[in-house]
């Protein structure tokens, strides 16, 4: 049985037009909206149908699933609205968002009483402590979604199906079940409770199992024939003798640290200082389990409900505070005074996406070692400020032809294992320029240009090539350099020798010619690979 897990429900039962009074406050700041009796509906069987009322039109006795006409002879004040079933979606996942204030581990319940989601849940295992106990937690969650004019129930259990059974059916709105009480918090409760479908319920009313307790102790191979294993089923999950745990679609968080304020701060420069703060509470705990950030996400959550998100990256792996908070304040500064902090920022979240181990480094007397950080925290500022895509570096590849010899990368992709390779790669290439090879330029052309080229002898060195309608009369020439082509890579590849040449101006060009006189069917074509500077 399930004991140390903890597990809030939270039931909002007039969710969806509760929500569209919402955006019509907003629609109208700074002037309120007055209450009138408002429903939704949706087209249904004999014309348009109420899916949700609120209060005064449920006092007027509309209720769901009544059609439009008869409602409005009810009411002929009535205020009706169509039904956004994607709208409500989307405005419940925002708001299990802005629960993660409280827990990473928050998402919006798939099981409504209704035919939409109505209610979040939350796994506050370990979190509760942090706003003095559960009982604590649940109240300040339901005062706050009842500033934003929202209606909220919430119940605290060991399980996922008791704590959404009490929240929907018990008798206060606000309940805290301790661990191992599940069956006996259940056993007066409808069976309805059990998140069972219509069809199972009535199923079971008519043999006259009402309570979920009825369902204790009974055969289950009659039950199961009948109705399904979902019954069943249902039931261990709400007395916890199957586990049903909560899965939100988040990226996994190694770290995280949180920070509360007592009153919504509004100005950037007292956000910047918050961040400071918690930066400096997420890298203490980074260098001590010896870690270092690699990609990170900061929360705002702001007062009216609202979670900014945004994301940085590094290089590679570090724990130094001031770096990774100056990522955050530079995105802040772009952002300028388009940045809506609303009615100011109650609480600010720090996490670390991706992290990498760290191993101690001896810094060098000369201060070596320093100047490469400054190095890579300067590129990790430009990354995040231009953008990922923009900032790039070079990454050897194992490949003699020139154009595939490197590849550019993110550079926030960090120093991979090939880029550890360029100390090797260096070595070779200047062994190969004592061993007699040619040097390269530094300098390649983003893909070889086609030249017209006079040589002496076929497969002899230029003598006169024409560039871009200029000729160059060749006063040297060094070569060639051969390099076969890559035998595995499917397609028309021929044997390259590449020359160093210079004009008579001092000019030098590096070009190769393209295919073999005596091999090749097609003749030789001549190519400027690069220039020398």
């Amino acid at each position: 049985m399930e004991g140390k897990r903890r597990i809030v429900a939270l039931w909002l039962p007039h969710w969806p037009i509760e929500r569209l009074g919402r955006d019509l406050e907003r629609q109208a700041r700074p002037l309120r909206v007055p209450e009138k009796p408002r429903v939704l509906a949706r087209p249904g069987p004999g014309g348009m149908r109420i899916t949700a009322r609120n209060r005064l039109a449920q006092a007027a006795g509309i209720h769901p699933g009544q059609l439009v006409s008869d409602a409005t002879a009810l009411c002929p004040g009535l205020e009706l609205h169509a039904a956004d079933s994607e709208g409500d979606r989307k405005g419940l996942d925002r708001l299990a968002s802005w629960c993660g204030r409280y827990t990473p581990w928050t998402t919006a319940d798939p099981d409504g009483i209704g035919e939409e989601p109505d209610g979040i849940l939350l796994d506050i295992t370990g979190c509760d402590h942090l706003f003095g106990g559960e009982m604590a937690l649940i109240a300040e969650l339901r005062r706050r979604l009842q500033g934003f004019g929202l209606t909220a129930r919430a119940a605290v259990s060991s399980t996922t199906g008791a704590a959404w059974a009490l929240a929907r059916f018990g008798e206060r709105p606000l309940l805290v079940l301790p661990a191992g009480e599940e069956a006996d918090a259940l056993r007066s409760l409808p069976v309805a409770a059990l998140r069972l479908d219509d069809a199972a319920v009535n199923g079971l009313i008519r043999l006259g199992l009402k309570k979920a307790g009825d369902l204790y102790g009974k055969p289950r191979a009659p039950i199961t024939a009948r109705f399904g294993p979902g019954v069943a089923r249902r039931l261990d999950e709400a007395l916890g003798f199957e586990p049903e745990p909560i899965s939100p679609d988040l990226p996994h968080v190694p770290y995280r640290a949180s920070l509360a304020f007592s009153e919504g701060l509004t100005r950037s420069a007292h956000i910047e200082e918050a961040l400071k703060r918690i930066a400096a509470d997420l890298c203490e705990v980074l260098e001590r389990e010896r870690q270092g950030a690699r990609r990170l996400e900061l929360q705002l959550f702001r007062v009216d409900g609202e979670v900014t998100r945004m994301q940085a990256g590094t290089g590679i792996a570090s724990h130094d505070a001031s770096h990774l908070s100056r990522l955050f304040r530079e995105k802040l500064a772009q952002i300028g005074d388009d940045f809506d902090t609303g009615f100011g920022i109650e609480a600010i979240t720090l996490a670390c996406l991706a992290v990498d181990p760290l191993r101690p480094e001896q810094e060098t007397l000369d201060n070596e070692r320093t100047r490469a950080q400054d190095l890579e925290q300067f590129v990790d500022r430009l990354s995040n400020r231009l953008g990922a895509g923009r900032v790039m570096r070079l990454e050897p590849r194992a490949s003699h032809i020139p154009e595939r010899a490197v590849a550019a990368v993110p550079a926030l992709r960090g120093i991979t294992p090939a880029m550890r390779g360029w100390t090797a790669h260096a070595k070779e290439h200047m062994a190969s320029v004592l061993g007699g090879s040619l040097p390269r330029p530094l300098r390649l052309l983003s893909s070889p240009e086609p030249v017209d080229v006079i040589a002496e002898v076929p497969e002899g060195p230029p003598r006169v090539f024409r560039w871009r309608r200029i000729a160059h009369q060749i006063a040297r020439a060094e070569g060639p350099e051969r390099i076969a082509p890559e035998w595995w890579r499917e397609g028309k590849h021929r044997t390259r020798d590449y020359y160093r040449v210079e004009d008579v101006e001092g000019r030098r060009f590096w070009l190769y010619r393209d295919g073999l006189y005596h091999r090749d069917n097609e003749g030789p074509r001549w190519y400027l690979h690069g220039v020398f500077e």
